[in-house]
């Protein structure tokens, strides 16, 4: 006898045909595979755990949105740049920039240290300014040096006092001017040629180089003469010297191996010679 509704409710449904889903769903599709798992799991997860959905590279790994190497990821900023420091990169393995060696010298120890113990005193004055003593040691180099040119000197021992004053100051500040212009171009050359130096300790250490060098021949000169053959050996002396103290602070100023620093001094000991020492000022 067929049973129809009871109390009024809806028809019962046919059930479904119980079949057993081995490898397929119930249309009879198979489930999608795990890459690798084979055990019938709907492949929810990918190898390692990332979420389906994205792009896998050739080797089959899964696609990772945070990596940096994955196209349409952009870094925040480069690697090795820091973003707090606005563009300075930090250089692995470089170097920290040298101090200072120790305190700035005296003026007196620093004319004393020049001729005694350049070596320290140029390494130790490299990262200090030393205009004072550079200019007041080379306008007073100047003064005597009118006494080291014989034309000169003997315009400004036959003239008046008021006509030797303008001709003493005026060589005294020509000789300033001429050892800071010379000073700045063994700086520019030594930078040229892989240097490190301020320009600043460079000229202030070369206009006290050829102040000091050269005042041994002047003090002779004014009582022997410019031409006096006593007086040319000396300068020749004091030249060489004074070659041998510009190639030792450029140097030490600069980082620089002695040929590059005499190479940056060249220059200035070619003027020293045409100009001061062979008096065709």
């Amino acid at each position: 006898m067929p049973q129809g509704p009871s109390y009024g409710g809806p028809a019962a449904q046919p059930p479904y045909p119980q079949q057993p889903y081995p490898g397929g769903g119930p249309t009879g599709a198979p489930w999608p595979q795990a890459h690798g798992g084979g055990h019938g799991e709907p492949e929810y997860f990918g190898d390692g755990g990332y979420p389906q959905g994205g792009p896998h590279d050739p080797h089959g790994r899964p696609h990772d949105p945070y990596a940096a190497n994955n196209p349409g990821h952009t870094q925040a900023f480069s690697i090795g740049e820091d973003p707090y420091n606005q563009g300075d990169t930090y250089r692995a393995g470089s170097a920290p920039p040298p101090g200072p060696i120790g305190p700035r010298l005296h003026w007196k120890a620093l004319l004393k240290g020049i001729v005694t113990a350049p070596d320290q005193t140029f390494l130790r004055m490299r990262d200090y300014t030393m205009w004072a003593p550079a200019l007041i040691v080379t306008f007073l180099y100047g003064l005597l040096a009118v006494f080291g040119f014989d034309g000169a000197r003997e315009d400004a021992i036959n003239a008046t006092l008021s006509n030797a004053v303008p001709i003493v100051l005026t060589t005294a500040v020509a000789m300033v001017l001429s050892a800071f212009i010379l000073g700045v171009v063994t700086h520019t050359l030594a930078r040229q040629l892989g240097g490190d130096g301020a320009w600043q300790p460079t000229v202030g250490l070369s206009m006290l180089i050829m102040s000091i060098t050269d005042a041994p021949r002047l003090v002779v000169a004014m009582f022997l003469g410019g031409d006096a053959p006593f007086v040319q050996i000396l300068g020749w002396a004091t030249w060489v010297a004074a070659g041998a103290l510009l190639t030792l602070m450029v140097g030490r100023s600069h980082d620089l191996p002695w040929p590059k620093a005499l190479g940056a001094s060249a220059i200035q000991l070619i003027a020293l010679l045409s100009i001061v020492k062979l008096g065709t000022f």
